[in-house]
Protein backbone atom coordinates (compact mmCIF):
# COMPACT_ATOMS: atom_id res chain seq x y z
CA UNK A 1 0.00 0.00 0.00
CA UNK A 2 1.53 3.37 -1.00
CA UNK A 3 1.80 6.28 1.47
CA UNK A 4 -1.19 8.23 0.10
CA UNK A 5 -3.41 5.16 0.32
CA UNK A 6 -2.13 4.49 3.86
CA UNK A 7 -3.00 8.03 4.96
CA UNK A 8 -6.45 7.77 3.36
CA UNK A 9 -7.09 4.49 5.20
CA UNK A 10 -5.91 6.03 8.49
CA UNK A 11 -8.30 8.95 8.16
CA UNK A 12 -11.16 6.55 7.28
CA UNK A 13 -10.27 4.46 10.36
CA UNK A 14 -10.39 7.61 12.50
CA UNK A 15 -13.87 8.44 11.22
CA UNK A 16 -15.16 4.94 11.94
CA UNK A 17 -13.72 4.88 15.48
CA UNK A 18 -15.23 8.30 16.16
CA UNK A 19 -18.69 6.97 15.27
CA UNK A 20 -18.31 3.68 17.16
CA UNK A 21 -16.59 4.90 20.35
CA UNK A 22 -19.82 5.85 22.24
CA UNK A 23 -21.35 2.43 21.53
CA UNK A 24 -18.21 0.55 22.44
CA UNK A 25 -17.91 2.54 25.65
CA UNK A 26 -21.49 1.80 26.64
CA UNK A 27 -20.98 -1.92 26.08
CA UNK A 28 -17.62 -2.14 27.84
CA UNK A 29 -17.70 -3.77 31.29
CA UNK A 30 -16.83 -1.49 34.21
CA UNK A 31 -13.41 -2.14 35.74
CA UNK A 32 -13.21 -2.62 39.50
CA UNK A 33 -9.83 -0.92 39.93
CA UNK A 34 -7.18 0.85 37.90
CA UNK A 35 -3.63 -0.53 37.94
CA UNK A 36 -0.85 1.84 36.97
CA UNK A 37 2.65 0.55 36.18
CA UNK A 38 5.03 2.59 38.34
CA UNK A 39 8.27 1.36 36.83
CA UNK A 40 7.81 2.30 33.16
CA UNK A 41 11.22 2.94 31.62
CA UNK A 42 12.21 4.54 28.31
CA UNK A 43 11.67 2.08 25.50
CA UNK A 44 8.82 0.25 27.26
CA UNK A 45 5.41 -0.16 25.68
CA UNK A 46 4.06 2.57 27.93
CA UNK A 47 6.86 4.92 26.86
CA UNK A 48 6.16 4.20 23.18
CA UNK A 49 2.47 4.85 23.73
CA UNK A 50 3.25 8.07 25.55
CA UNK A 51 5.25 9.22 22.53
CA UNK A 52 2.11 9.36 20.40
CA UNK A 53 1.10 12.82 19.13
CA UNK A 54 -1.71 14.53 21.01
CA UNK A 55 -3.92 15.35 18.01
CA UNK A 56 -6.02 12.77 16.16
CA UNK A 57 -4.78 13.90 12.72
CA UNK A 58 -1.11 13.64 13.74
CA UNK A 59 -1.76 10.32 15.45
CA UNK A 60 -3.09 8.94 12.18
CA UNK A 61 0.31 9.60 10.57
CA UNK A 62 2.38 8.07 13.43
CA UNK A 63 4.34 4.85 12.63
CA UNK A 64 2.23 3.02 15.26
CA UNK A 65 -0.87 4.83 14.06
CA UNK A 66 -3.45 2.19 15.05
CA UNK A 67 -2.25 2.10 18.66
CA UNK A 68 -1.98 5.89 18.78
CA UNK A 69 -5.48 6.43 17.41
CA UNK A 70 -7.05 3.95 19.82
CA UNK A 71 -5.17 5.46 22.76
CA UNK A 72 -6.16 8.94 21.68
CA UNK A 73 -9.83 8.04 21.33
CA UNK A 74 -9.80 6.25 24.71
CA UNK A 75 -8.20 9.28 26.37
CA UNK A 76 -10.78 11.60 24.80
CA UNK A 77 -13.59 9.35 26.02
CA UNK A 78 -12.19 9.23 29.56
CA UNK A 79 -11.70 13.00 29.63
CA UNK A 80 -15.25 13.60 28.38
CA UNK A 81 -16.66 11.17 30.94
CA UNK A 82 -14.63 12.81 33.74
CA UNK A 83 -15.90 16.26 32.68
CA UNK A 84 -19.49 15.04 32.94
CA UNK A 85 -19.17 13.06 36.16
CA UNK A 86 -16.52 14.59 38.45
CA UNK A 87 -18.58 17.63 39.35
CA UNK A 88 -21.38 15.53 40.84
CA UNK A 89 -19.95 12.15 41.83
CA UNK A 90 -16.57 10.46 41.95
CA UNK A 91 -15.95 7.65 39.50
CA UNK A 92 -13.19 5.70 37.83
CA UNK A 93 -12.88 8.35 35.12
CA UNK A 94 -12.11 10.96 37.79
CA UNK A 95 -9.26 8.87 39.22
CA UNK A 96 -7.86 8.29 35.74
CA UNK A 97 -8.14 11.97 34.88
CA UNK A 98 -6.29 13.04 38.03
CA UNK A 99 -3.52 10.48 37.57
CA UNK A 100 -3.10 11.45 33.92
CA UNK A 101 -2.80 15.12 34.87
CA UNK A 102 -0.13 14.31 37.47
CA UNK A 103 1.87 12.09 35.13
CA UNK A 104 1.70 14.45 32.17
CA UNK A 105 5.27 15.03 31.04
CA UNK A 106 5.40 18.74 31.85
CA UNK A 107 3.95 18.29 35.33
CA UNK A 108 6.12 15.28 36.21
CA UNK A 109 9.26 17.13 35.09
CA UNK A 110 8.28 20.22 37.05
CA UNK A 111 7.70 18.09 40.18
CA UNK A 112 11.21 16.65 39.93
CA UNK A 113 12.66 20.13 39.44
CA UNK A 114 10.89 21.51 42.52
CA UNK A 115 11.92 18.59 44.67
CA UNK A 116 15.56 18.87 43.58
CA UNK A 117 15.71 22.61 44.26
CA UNK A 118 14.46 22.01 47.79
CA UNK A 119 16.80 19.05 48.27
CA UNK A 120 19.86 21.08 47.29
CA UNK A 121 19.15 23.77 49.88
CA UNK A 122 17.78 22.03 53.00
CA UNK A 123 16.81 24.03 56.09
CA UNK A 124 16.32 22.99 59.71
CA UNK A 125 13.22 23.43 61.85
CA UNK A 126 11.81 26.97 61.86
CA UNK A 127 14.59 28.05 59.49
CA UNK A 128 12.78 27.04 56.28
CA UNK A 129 12.83 30.60 54.91
CA UNK A 130 13.95 29.81 51.35
CA UNK A 131 11.75 26.72 51.14
CA UNK A 132 8.80 28.82 52.27
CA UNK A 133 9.71 31.49 49.70
CA UNK A 134 9.80 28.85 46.94
CA UNK A 135 6.36 27.60 48.01
CA UNK A 136 4.88 31.09 47.96
CA UNK A 137 6.39 31.94 44.58
CA UNK A 138 4.97 28.78 43.02
CA UNK A 139 1.55 29.45 44.56
CA UNK A 140 1.59 32.98 43.16
CA UNK A 141 2.37 31.65 39.67
CA UNK A 142 -0.67 29.39 39.98
CA UNK A 143 -2.88 32.25 41.13
CA UNK A 144 -3.53 30.59 44.50
CA UNK A 145 -4.18 32.73 47.57
CA UNK A 146 -2.26 32.06 50.78
CA UNK A 147 -1.50 33.37 54.25
CA UNK A 148 2.03 33.68 55.66
CA UNK A 149 3.61 33.35 58.13
CA UNK A 150 2.13 30.71 60.38
CA UNK A 151 4.50 29.13 62.90
CA UNK A 152 7.26 31.48 61.66
CA UNK A 153 7.80 29.98 58.18
CA UNK A 154 4.57 28.07 57.50
CA UNK A 155 2.09 28.76 54.69
CA UNK A 156 -1.69 28.23 54.56
CA UNK A 157 -3.12 28.28 51.03
CA UNK A 158 -6.58 27.48 49.69
CA UNK A 159 -8.24 26.42 46.43
CA UNK A 160 -11.93 26.10 45.65
CA UNK A 161 -15.15 27.94 46.39
CA UNK A 162 -13.91 29.65 49.56
CA UNK A 163 -16.86 28.14 51.41
CA UNK A 164 -17.57 24.90 53.28
CA UNK A 165 -16.80 22.13 53.53
CA UNK A 166 -13.09 22.71 54.20
CA UNK A 167 -10.64 19.80 53.93
CA UNK A 168 -6.91 20.17 54.60
CA UNK A 169 -3.79 18.48 53.23
CA UNK A 170 -0.48 18.94 55.01
CA UNK A 171 3.20 18.67 54.01
CA UNK A 172 6.21 19.19 56.29
CA UNK A 173 9.19 21.26 55.10
CA UNK A 174 12.14 20.83 57.48
CA UNK A 175 15.38 18.89 56.99
CA UNK A 176 17.73 17.12 59.41
CA UNK A 177 21.23 17.84 60.80
CA UNK A 178 22.80 15.02 58.76
CA UNK A 179 25.65 15.12 56.24
CA UNK A 180 24.42 13.62 52.96
CA UNK A 181 26.47 10.63 51.78
CA UNK A 182 24.63 10.06 48.49
CA UNK A 183 26.74 11.24 45.54
CA UNK A 184 24.45 12.63 42.85
CA UNK A 185 23.95 15.78 40.82
CA UNK A 186 21.54 17.38 43.30
CA UNK A 187 23.30 16.51 46.56
CA UNK A 188 22.74 18.91 49.47
CA UNK A 189 24.81 22.07 49.10
CA UNK A 190 24.57 22.85 52.83
CA UNK A 191 27.19 21.16 54.98
CA UNK A 192 25.76 18.98 57.72
CA UNK A 193 22.12 19.37 56.68
CA UNK A 194 20.11 17.01 54.50
CA UNK A 195 16.57 16.10 53.52
CA UNK A 196 16.93 12.59 54.96
CA UNK A 197 13.25 12.01 55.67
CA UNK A 198 11.61 12.93 52.35
CA UNK A 199 10.11 16.28 53.32
CA UNK A 200 11.43 17.78 50.09
CA UNK A 201 9.27 15.26 48.22
CA UNK A 202 6.30 16.01 50.49
CA UNK A 203 6.47 19.72 49.61
CA UNK A 204 6.82 18.98 45.89
CA UNK A 205 3.82 16.63 45.98
CA UNK A 206 1.62 19.18 47.74
CA UNK A 207 2.64 21.89 45.27
CA UNK A 208 1.82 19.45 42.50
CA UNK A 209 -1.57 18.85 44.07
CA UNK A 210 -2.12 22.61 44.26
CA UNK A 211 -1.39 22.96 40.56
CA UNK A 212 -3.79 20.17 39.56
CA UNK A 213 -6.50 21.32 41.97
CA UNK A 214 -6.32 24.82 40.52
CA UNK A 215 -6.85 23.40 37.02
CA UNK A 216 -9.83 21.43 38.35
CA UNK A 217 -11.20 24.19 40.55
CA UNK A 218 -14.53 24.12 38.71
CA UNK A 219 -15.06 20.58 40.07
CA UNK A 220 -14.46 21.48 43.73
CA UNK A 221 -17.58 21.48 45.92
CA UNK A 222 -15.90 23.34 48.77
CA UNK A 223 -12.42 24.47 49.76
CA UNK A 224 -9.12 22.58 49.91
CA UNK A 225 -6.69 24.03 52.48
CA UNK A 226 -2.99 23.40 51.74
CA UNK A 227 -0.71 23.48 54.80
CA UNK A 228 3.05 23.78 54.36
CA UNK A 229 4.33 23.16 57.88
CA UNK A 230 7.73 23.82 59.46
CA UNK A 231 9.48 21.84 62.17
CA UNK A 232 7.96 18.38 62.12
CA UNK A 233 11.29 16.99 63.28
CA UNK A 234 11.38 19.41 66.22
CA UNK A 235 8.01 18.15 67.41
CA UNK A 236 6.21 21.45 67.75
CA UNK A 237 5.60 22.72 64.21
CA UNK A 238 2.06 21.33 64.07
CA UNK A 239 1.14 22.76 67.48
CA UNK A 240 2.27 26.23 66.45
CA UNK A 241 0.46 25.96 63.09
CA UNK A 242 -2.76 25.09 64.93
CA UNK A 243 -2.21 27.94 67.36
CA UNK A 244 -1.84 30.33 64.40
CA UNK A 245 -5.12 29.26 62.79
CA UNK A 246 -4.11 26.51 60.34
CA UNK A 247 -7.26 24.51 61.07
CA UNK A 248 -9.72 27.39 60.94
CA UNK A 249 -13.02 26.00 59.52
CA UNK A 250 -11.29 22.70 58.63
CA UNK A 251 -13.38 19.59 59.27
CA UNK A 252 -10.89 16.89 58.18
CA UNK A 253 -7.19 16.66 57.41
CA UNK A 254 -4.92 14.22 55.55
CA UNK A 255 -1.16 13.79 55.07
CA UNK A 256 1.29 11.29 53.60
CA UNK A 257 4.84 10.18 54.26
CA UNK A 258 7.22 8.45 51.86
CA UNK A 259 8.20 4.94 52.94
CA UNK A 260 11.10 2.70 51.91
CA UNK A 261 9.11 -0.32 53.14
CA UNK A 262 6.81 -0.35 50.11
CA UNK A 263 7.53 -0.40 46.36
CA UNK A 264 7.26 2.92 44.58
CA UNK A 265 3.67 4.06 44.20
CA UNK A 266 2.12 1.59 46.66
CA UNK A 267 -0.15 3.28 49.21
CA UNK A 268 -0.57 1.96 52.76
CA UNK A 269 -2.39 2.89 55.94
CA UNK A 270 -4.56 1.38 58.67
CA UNK A 271 -7.51 2.38 60.86
CA UNK A 272 -6.82 3.34 64.48
CA UNK A 273 -3.29 3.62 65.93
CA UNK A 274 -0.68 3.99 63.20
CA UNK A 275 2.31 5.67 64.88
CA UNK A 276 3.31 5.74 68.53
CA UNK A 277 3.33 8.65 70.88
CA UNK A 278 6.90 9.58 71.72
CA UNK A 279 8.41 11.44 74.65
CA UNK A 280 11.85 12.03 76.13
CA UNK A 281 12.98 12.28 79.74
CA UNK A 282 16.03 13.42 81.66
CA UNK A 283 16.38 12.37 85.30
CA UNK A 284 18.85 14.06 87.66
CA UNK A 285 19.72 12.00 90.74
CA UNK A 286 21.59 13.91 93.45
CA UNK A 287 23.15 12.65 96.68
CA UNK A 288 22.23 14.23 99.98
CA UNK A 289 25.19 16.25 101.24
CA UNK A 290 27.29 14.99 104.15
CA UNK A 291 29.83 16.92 106.24
CA UNK A 292 33.57 16.32 105.88
CA UNK A 293 33.68 14.79 109.38
CA UNK A 294 30.93 12.28 108.52
CA UNK A 295 31.91 10.63 105.25
CA UNK A 296 30.02 7.47 106.21
CA UNK A 297 26.81 9.47 105.90
CA UNK A 298 27.51 10.27 102.28
CA UNK A 299 25.65 8.25 99.62
CA UNK A 300 26.38 7.09 96.08
CA UNK A 301 24.13 8.50 93.32
CA UNK A 302 25.72 6.10 90.80
CA UNK A 303 24.30 3.16 92.73
CA UNK A 304 20.92 4.88 93.01
CA UNK A 305 20.87 5.70 89.29
CA UNK A 306 21.81 2.12 88.40
CA UNK A 307 18.88 0.84 90.43
CA UNK A 308 16.61 3.32 88.66
CA UNK A 309 17.70 2.03 85.25
CA UNK A 310 16.90 -1.56 86.25
CA UNK A 311 13.56 -0.63 87.85
CA UNK A 312 12.41 1.35 84.79
CA UNK A 313 12.51 -1.87 82.77
CA UNK A 314 9.69 -3.26 84.88
CA UNK A 315 7.22 -0.59 83.70
CA UNK A 316 6.74 -2.36 80.37
CA UNK A 317 7.58 -5.96 81.33
CA UNK A 318 5.45 -6.08 84.51
CA UNK A 319 2.88 -3.29 84.28
CA UNK A 320 1.83 -3.00 80.62
CA UNK A 321 -0.75 -5.16 78.88
CA UNK A 322 1.24 -7.42 76.52
CA UNK A 323 -1.22 -6.56 73.74
CA UNK A 324 -0.65 -2.81 74.25
CA UNK A 325 2.81 -2.13 72.84
CA UNK A 326 4.95 0.23 74.91
CA UNK A 327 8.65 1.11 75.12
CA UNK A 328 10.85 2.61 77.84
CA UNK A 329 14.52 2.91 76.89
CA UNK A 330 17.34 4.50 78.89
CA UNK A 331 19.81 5.77 76.30
CA UNK A 332 22.25 7.91 78.30
CA UNK A 333 23.97 7.72 81.71
CA UNK A 334 26.43 10.37 82.87
CA UNK A 335 28.14 10.64 86.24
CA UNK A 336 31.06 12.77 85.14
CA UNK A 337 34.67 12.01 84.19
CA UNK A 338 36.50 11.90 87.55
CA UNK A 339 37.54 8.29 88.13
CA UNK A 340 38.54 8.87 91.77
CA UNK A 341 35.51 10.69 93.18
CA UNK A 342 31.90 9.77 93.84
CA UNK A 343 29.92 12.33 91.83
CA UNK A 344 27.46 14.75 93.34
CA UNK A 345 24.84 13.73 90.78
CA UNK A 346 24.10 11.42 87.90
CA UNK A 347 22.02 12.38 84.88
CA UNK A 348 20.30 9.68 82.87
CA UNK A 349 17.82 9.98 80.05
CA UNK A 350 15.92 8.18 77.36
CA UNK A 351 12.70 7.84 75.43
CA UNK A 352 9.27 6.26 75.94
CA UNK A 353 6.54 5.32 73.46
CA UNK A 354 2.97 4.02 73.44
CA UNK A 355 0.05 3.68 71.02
CA UNK A 356 -2.72 5.32 73.03
CA UNK A 357 -2.96 8.58 74.94
CA UNK A 358 -3.96 6.70 78.10
CA UNK A 359 -0.98 4.35 77.96
CA UNK A 360 1.36 7.16 76.98
CA UNK A 361 0.51 9.30 80.00
CA UNK A 362 0.52 6.25 82.27
CA UNK A 363 4.09 5.42 81.21
CA UNK A 364 5.09 9.05 81.68
CA UNK A 365 3.68 9.10 85.22
CA UNK A 366 5.35 5.83 86.18
CA UNK A 367 8.78 6.94 84.90
CA UNK A 368 8.66 9.83 87.33
CA UNK A 369 7.35 7.75 90.24
CA UNK A 370 9.89 4.95 89.80
CA UNK A 371 12.79 7.37 89.44
CA UNK A 372 11.93 9.46 92.49
CA UNK A 373 10.97 6.56 94.78
CA UNK A 374 13.85 4.28 93.79
CA UNK A 375 16.35 7.12 94.32
CA UNK A 376 14.86 7.69 97.76
CA UNK A 377 15.60 4.09 98.72
CA UNK A 378 19.28 4.97 98.28
CA UNK A 379 18.88 8.27 100.16
CA UNK A 380 19.13 10.37 97.00
CA UNK A 381 16.91 13.12 95.63
CA UNK A 382 15.64 12.96 92.05
CA UNK A 383 13.80 15.12 89.55
CA UNK A 384 12.53 14.24 86.06
CA UNK A 385 12.21 16.63 83.12
CA UNK A 386 9.96 15.60 80.21
CA UNK A 387 10.80 18.69 78.12
CA UNK A 388 7.14 19.74 78.01
CA UNK A 389 8.04 23.43 77.76
CA UNK A 390 10.08 22.64 74.64
CA UNK A 391 7.08 20.81 73.09
CA UNK A 392 9.14 17.65 72.63
CA UNK A 393 6.21 15.30 73.23
CA UNK A 394 4.51 13.70 70.23
CA UNK A 395 1.09 12.18 70.90
CA UNK A 396 0.09 8.89 69.20
CA UNK A 397 -1.06 9.22 65.58
CA UNK A 398 -4.49 7.58 65.47
CA UNK A 399 -6.42 7.45 62.20
CA UNK A 400 -10.12 8.18 62.33
CA UNK A 401 -11.97 5.11 61.03
CA UNK A 402 -14.04 7.08 58.50
CA UNK A 403 -11.07 9.10 57.23
CA UNK A 404 -9.00 5.93 56.87
CA UNK A 405 -11.81 4.35 54.85
CA UNK A 406 -11.80 7.41 52.60
CA UNK A 407 -8.05 7.02 52.00
CA UNK A 408 -8.50 3.30 51.34
CA UNK A 409 -11.18 3.87 48.71
CA UNK A 410 -9.22 6.63 47.00
CA UNK A 411 -5.97 4.67 47.08
CA UNK A 412 -7.51 1.49 45.70
CA UNK A 413 -9.21 3.39 42.87
CA UNK A 414 -6.13 5.43 42.05
CA UNK A 415 -3.35 2.83 42.07
CA UNK A 416 -5.31 -0.44 42.00
CA UNK A 417 -6.51 -2.67 44.81
CA UNK A 418 -3.35 -4.72 44.68
CA UNK A 419 -1.29 -1.58 45.30
CA UNK A 420 -3.08 -0.56 48.49
CA UNK A 421 -1.91 -2.26 51.67
CA UNK A 422 -3.12 -2.37 55.25
CA UNK A 423 0.09 -1.76 57.20
CA UNK A 424 1.18 -2.64 60.72
CA UNK A 425 1.58 0.06 63.42
CA UNK A 426 5.08 1.48 63.80
CA UNK A 427 6.97 2.84 66.81
CA UNK A 428 7.96 5.95 64.88
CA UNK A 429 6.29 9.24 65.79
CA UNK A 430 4.78 12.19 63.89
CA UNK A 431 3.56 15.59 65.01
CA UNK A 432 0.64 15.18 62.57
CA UNK A 433 -0.92 13.62 65.67
CA UNK A 434 -1.68 17.10 67.02
CA UNK A 435 -3.96 17.82 64.07
CA UNK A 436 -5.78 14.54 64.72
CA UNK A 437 -6.51 15.73 68.27
CA UNK A 438 -8.54 18.61 66.81
CA UNK A 439 -10.30 17.23 63.70
CA UNK A 440 -10.83 13.77 62.14
CA UNK A 441 -7.63 12.81 60.36
CA UNK A 442 -5.86 10.11 58.39
CA UNK A 443 -2.16 9.61 57.74
CA UNK A 444 -0.86 7.26 55.06
CA UNK A 445 2.36 6.04 53.47
CA UNK A 446 3.42 6.04 49.83
CA UNK A 447 6.19 3.68 48.76
CA UNK A 448 9.56 4.81 47.37
CA UNK A 449 11.43 1.49 47.46
CA UNK A 450 13.34 0.84 44.25
CA UNK A 451 16.34 -1.43 44.65
CA UNK A 452 17.66 -0.60 41.16
CA UNK A 453 18.07 3.05 42.16
CA UNK A 454 19.26 2.30 45.69
CA UNK A 455 16.13 3.77 47.24
CA UNK A 456 16.15 1.29 50.12
CA UNK A 457 17.54 3.19 53.11
CA UNK A 458 15.44 4.17 56.10
CA UNK A 459 14.68 7.75 57.00
CA UNK A 460 17.33 9.68 58.93
CA UNK A 461 20.08 7.77 57.12
CA UNK A 462 22.81 9.75 55.30
CA UNK A 463 22.18 7.38 52.37
CA UNK A 464 18.44 8.11 52.22
CA UNK A 465 17.13 8.79 48.73
CA UNK A 466 13.81 8.49 46.92
CA UNK A 467 12.55 7.16 43.62
CA UNK A 468 11.17 10.33 42.01
CA UNK A 469 8.60 8.29 40.08
CA UNK A 470 6.56 8.59 43.28
CA UNK A 471 6.08 12.36 42.93
CA UNK A 472 3.16 12.32 40.44
CA UNK A 473 1.48 9.50 42.36
CA UNK A 474 1.67 11.44 45.63
CA UNK A 475 0.34 14.61 43.99
CA UNK A 476 -2.54 12.66 42.43
CA UNK A 477 -3.33 11.00 45.78
CA UNK A 478 -3.62 14.40 47.47
CA UNK A 479 -5.91 15.70 44.72
CA UNK A 480 -8.16 12.65 44.67
CA UNK A 481 -8.47 12.54 48.46
CA UNK A 482 -9.42 16.22 48.70
CA UNK A 483 -11.66 16.47 45.64
CA UNK A 484 -13.55 13.27 46.42
CA UNK A 485 -13.97 14.30 50.05
CA UNK A 486 -15.65 17.55 48.99
CA UNK A 487 -17.99 15.71 46.61
CA UNK A 488 -19.01 13.16 49.26
CA UNK A 489 -19.28 15.59 52.18
CA UNK A 490 -20.51 18.72 50.44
Amino acid sequence: MDSSASKTFAILFLAITTLLTPHLRAAAPSKQAVDYPFFEKPGSAAASSAACPTSSTAAALHPNWTTCLLDHRAEQATTARASRECGTEWGEACSESVMRAAREQGTAGWLRSVRRRIHEWPELAFEEHETSRLVREELERMGIEYRHPLAKTGVRAWVGTGGPPFVAIRADMDALPIQEAVEWEHKSKVAGIMHACGHDAHVAMLLGAAKILKSREHFLKGTVVLLFQPAEEAGNGAKRMIRDGALENVEAIFALHVSHEHPTGVIGSRPGPLLAGCGFFKATITRKAAGAGNPHRSVDPVLAASAVVISLQGIVSREANPLDSQVVSVTSFNGGNDLNTVPESVVLGGTFRAFSNTSFHQVMRRIEEVTVEQSGVFRCDASVDFFEKEDMIYLPTVNDDHMYEHVRKVGADLVGRGNFRVVQPMMGAEDFSFYSQVVPAAFFYIGIRNEELGSTHIGHSPYFMIDEEVLPVGAAAHVAIAERYLIEHG
